[in-house]
């Protein structure tokens, strides 16, 4: 099992949610988040200045079965990109164990339903 946590552009979370769903990815959590990176790029809108290194962001976390690491990512990389500076960042971490709190299972059995393999 690994922990993928990506950290997006807010305004792409709509279609890397989608993307997570075509995967076949049906549950993870997210948060609003912000950041401070190294570009200190400036833009316009409005009149006023805004600094691109600390604009909002979503972070996902997303705990996936070893077979589904490759299109859990290849879905936020194909949805988040933008091609431009600040598009965030994807991390896989190890996850040593898990357990559905309602049945007690425990390991790859506790990150699905029965009879619909993900």
């Amino acid at each position: 099992m690994k922990k993928v946590e990506a950290i997006i552009r807010k305004t792409k979370f709509e279609e890397v949610k989608e993307a997570l769903h075509d995967a076949g990815i049906e549950f993870f959590s997210f948060w609003d988040v912000r950041g401070v990176g190294l570009a200190r790029e400036g833009r316009i809108y409005r009149g006023i200045v805004y600094d691109t290194s600390t604009i909002e962001r979503t972070k996902l976390s997303i705990i996936v079965r070893d077979k589904n690491i490759e299109k859990t990512v290849q879905a936020i990389l194909a949805s988040a990109r933008t091609g431009e500076i600040g598009d965030g960042k994807i991390f896989v971490i190890p996850i040593e164990e898990s357990y559905r709190i309602r049945t007690g299972e425990k390991g790859d059995e506790s990150l699905f339903i029965k009879g619909k393999e993900v």
